[in-house]
């Protein structure tokens, strides 16, 4: 499963405290893949994230409209997930299509591409998803990022972990056929 940060558009949701997460089935290369996305509009009022946002995190929408913290956000990130991609996006091009034509420092600084949206209208808006999610898919495929093999030893760890209770809880025959089914030290 592909998990992403993003802030901004609301599809169906599913609302927390502070955090909208979004459930999104696709096909990317003819695999059916679910993505699970993570809205933390409403965040632009924090100078800095939890790092819960970035866990498992496969890349990461950052809207324009937040710019005052965006460095600060962007750095964040990088500290928790150093090589995932990340894209900018420039919303409310319908209000004012001039800004098609304006340059951001902070998407050419960091070399991160750069789109121009309408969530109202829907320009460029499905473009900016399937980007992501490719992105993603690819990122998570090829990963060399720390952060995800050390979150690949939790998971299996977590695995074992969960089988090792269910065993210790069962018969003696459905303990001897899980047993069976574990790796060999």
């Amino acid at each position: 499963m592909e998990r992403f940060l993003m802030d901004g558009f609301r599809p169906q949701q599913l609302s927390t405290y502070a955090l909208t997460l979004y459930k999104h089935t696709t096909t990317v290369d003819g695999k059916t893949i679910l993505v699970d996305f993570w809205d933390t509009a409403g965040q632009e009022r924090f100078q800095s994230m939890h790092a819960s946002y970035y866990h498992k995190a496969h890349a990461c929408i950052m809207r324009k409209v937040t710019y005052k913290n965006l460095t600060t956000w962007y750095s964040e990130l990088r500290e928790f997930r150093p090589e995932i991609p990340c894209l900018v996006v420039a919303n409310k091009i319908d209000v004012d299509t001039s800004m098609t034509q304006k340059s951001f420092n902070f998407a050419r600084r960091f070399a991160l591409p750069l789109y121009f949206v309408s969530a109202a209208d829907g320009t460029n808006v499905v473009k900016l998803f399937n980007d992501a999610i490719r992105l993603a898919v690819s990122y998570k495929r090829n990963s060399q990022d720390f952060m995800d093999e050390v979150l690949q030893e939790l998971e299996l760890f977590s695995q074992n972990f969960e089988l090792e209770k269910k065993v210790g809880s069962g018969s003696e025959q459905q303990q001897s056929e899980a047993l069976g089914n574990l790796p060999s030290p």
